[in-house]
């Protein structure tokens, strides 16, 4: 029996949730969303039905509005009913009218959840009694009427897209950060219709669900059905796939967070990732797009990046939001509103170094002849303290070092406020680290451990030169 089933699957998926709850139901007026309510009643469950009208069926919109309101009376539950103007909508923001309907759908369900916003006037009474009946620590939970059936056709449609081993997972029944829960994945179509048959349960048949111009019932109706005919377990093979998929993913999950651990560097808002180290890894591609794909680039741009590797020193490619540079034997990472990458590697051979704010010359030369420069663009270390390579970054908070001349640390924020320095001059400050010491706090004062004694023999010289403005 479903009434059954559905309390075992409350307990067993989801044990979080108390029947002393307040549950808000997304109610459409269909089969699967009248079945749901139905089950939740008869659990003992509290709820507050949610109804959205999307205004883009005349009079069937209407038609499903007036029913759902009619569930007020039938469970003595409070119903809430929101009408959007979707059509507008999807043209204010050049997406289209299935998108639109989702977007405004979520965001009235989170509003009505979190309560923070000032409600419509008729609802304002249920808002009030979702605070009132909330737990101890204040969740609220959706639910949805998502069923078997949605689950493989979302998987599908995944899989013709080419979402990747996570998109094969389907529709997950908890999602966390949304507070919503799908209690009807474990149940078919038809046995959601067999149980409103059986309870006498009266549905709207939504008329737009029998034509194939929208992607789910073309799947729904032609994929899947033709498949049917030639694999009868067509349906619960993919359901079962989809466990297969879901325990998949957590394997494949666990082995590229080792992946990354042993590549990324992180500093700062930055990804540092070392070329050679890198090209040894295998799978390349699956790797690369692991790292990339938070970062606005698309699956086609990895060939792009495995390019890079031996390109010329400054290389890059971009998404929307992010760059690749190529930094000598390291690819960073770094957020397109910087010039530059804020973290530059510098190697022992290096002569030259632009980055964002200026140029840094590098040349060696015995304490011959040597003549101390007193001037802030100018720092001359003691070479044999020096080890390559050296690392050009912006300060942050936290970083100290010894002023030349002082045996004691001093925090650079500290040093600044001495320095009686701007908000907008402490932006713009970098300091040359090496084995995280550091060596100089470029144009102001290098560290105590680098200076020039009298046993120094070979000294590194240091010169900044400002970027021109225009």
């Amino acid at each position: 029996m479903l009434q059954q089933r559905f309390l075992s699957h409350l307990k067993t998926d989801f044990s979080f949730i108390q029947s002393s709850q307040k549950l808000l139901l997304a109610v459409s007026g269909g089969v699967d969303s009248v079945v749901m309510t139905d089950l939740f009643y008869k659990a003992g469950f509290d709820f507050v039905i949610a109804h959205c009208n999307f205004q883009l069926r005349q009079e069937e919109s209407i038609r499903d509005e007036l029913f759902v309101r009619s569930l007020e009376d039938k469970y003595n539950k409070k119903v809430c009913v929101k009408r959007f103007n979707t059509k507008q909508y999807a043209e204010e923001n050049k997406i289209s009218i299935q998108e639109a309907a989702r977007n405004l759908r979520y965001d009235w369900f989170e509003e009505m959840l979190t309560a923070n916003r000032q409600p419509p006037t008729d609802d304002s009474e249920t808002l009030k009694s979702i605070r009132q009946q909330s737990t101890g620590n204040g969740q609220q939970f959706l639910a949805t009427a998502h069923n078997a059936d949605d689950n493989i056709e979302t998987m599908l449609m995944f899989l013709f897209r080419g979402t990747g081993i996570h998109g094969l997972t389907g529709i997950k029944p908890f999602d966390k950060e949304r507070k919503i829960i799908r209690p009807l994945l474990f149940v078919t179509r038809d046995e959601i219709k067999m149980y409103a048959e059986k309870n006498n349960l009266e549905w709207m048949e939504d008329s737009s669900n029998l034509s194939d111009k929208y992607t789910r019932n073309f799947f729904r109706h032609k994929i899947i059905s033709l498949a049917e005919e030639y694999f009868p377990n067509a349906k619960q093979n993919l359901l079962e796939n989809i466990h297969r998929f879901n325990e998949t993913e957590q394997l494949y999950t666990q082995a590229i967070e080792l992946h990354k651990k042993k590549l990324i560097e992180y500093k700062g808002n930055e990804i540092h990732i070392p070329v050679l180290k890198l090209k040894k890894t295998k799978p390349l591609d699956t790797i690369i797009w692991e790292i990339i794909k938070d970062y606005n680039f698309s699956a086609h741009q990895v060939n792009e990046i495995k390019k890079l590797f031996d390109a010329d020193n400054s290389s890059y490619i971009s998404s929307s939001s992010h760059r690749i540079i190529k930094n000598r034997n390291w690819l960073i990472l770094a957020p397109n509103e910087h010039e530059a990458a804020n973290h530059i590697l510098i190697e022992e051979n290096d002569k030259q170094v632009k980055f964002k704010s200026g140029v840094l010359q590098f040349e060696t030369a015995s304490t011959l002849n040597f003549k101390l420069q007193t001037v802030n663009n100018i720092a001359q270390l003691d070479a044999k303290h020096i080890e390559f390579p050296l690392l050009l970054r912006k300060w942050k908070q936290g970083d100290y070092f010894y002023p030349l001349g002082m045996q004691k640390k001093k925090k650079l924020s500290r040093f600044f406020i001495d320095k009686k320095l701007s908000a907008t001059d402490k932006e713009n400050i970098w300091v040359l680290e090496m084995n995280k010491k550091i060596v100089w706090i470029v144009c102001y004062r290098i560290d105590d451990r680098f200076k020039i004694t009298a046993s120094t023999k070979k000294i590194l010289k240091i010169s900044f030169t400002a970027a021109q403005e225009h």
